[in-house]
């Protein structure tokens, strides 16, 4: 770390400047103040994060030619879910009621209870809230997800956390693609057969 100090310009605190590793932020602008606090919030997070990569490194490596049930993926997070017994597929229809949401999360609760692991890719509304449910009561999720990885990809916010915590793993059956595509209903297709294949 060099000891020059940089003056913050949004709120004139001296900092001091670091030897860059990578220029991926730095020509970062904020084109608004409400992204302020969440950049100053990551920044401040940076050293735990850190720390908690060189403690568990192959939770955030990217893995790649992971094959599980004759599929391939690309994966990140903690690789031995996928060796649980009971692997549990969330998937609900779009047009899933209130009612049989609320039966729906409950059910998968108890499974939880019972050391489940859920898989899915989170399409539907029902699966989200499902899978949300699931995942802050600190039951074990694997995500599968339509966008790859690059190399030096890592999972943000709350994923992170559960990666360190051995909670969860993500998995990406195809490359990387820069830009938001939106995603088809064939593929939709694809990722609930591979979650069902994976649960099998």
């Amino acid at each position: 770390m060099d000891e020059k100090q940089n003056e913050n310009p949004f709120t004139g605190e001296k900092v001091p400047s670091m030897k860059r590793r990578s220029c991926e932020h730095d020509y970062t602008v904020l084109h608004n103040y409400s992204t302020l606090d969440k950049w100053k919030a990551y920044l401040h997070d940076n050293p735990r994060r850190l720390i908690v990569k060189r403690e568990h490194p192959d939770l955030f490596r990217v893995q790649r030619n992971l094959e599980y049930a004759d599929m391939t993926f690309s994966a990140i997070g903690n690789r031995f879910l996928l060796d649980r017994p009971l692997k549990v597929q969330v998937q609900c229809s779009r047009s899933i009621t209130p009612v049989a949401l609320s039966r729906k999360i409950q059910e998968m609760l108890a499974l939880g209870a019972q050391g489940a692991v859920f898989v899915s890719p989170c399409i539907s509304k029902g699966e989200q809230a499902v899978m949300r449910e699931v995942f802050a009561a600190g039951f074990p999720v694997v995500y599968l997800q339509e966008n790859g990885f690059t190399d030096l990809a890592k999972p943000g916010g709350k994923r992170f956390d559960a990666c360190a915590r051995g909670q969860m793993q993500i998995l990406a059956p195809w490359e990387h693609h820069n830009g938001r595509i939106p995603i088809t209903r064939d593929k939709c297709l694809m990722l609930n057969e591979m979650a069902r294949r994976i649960c099998e």
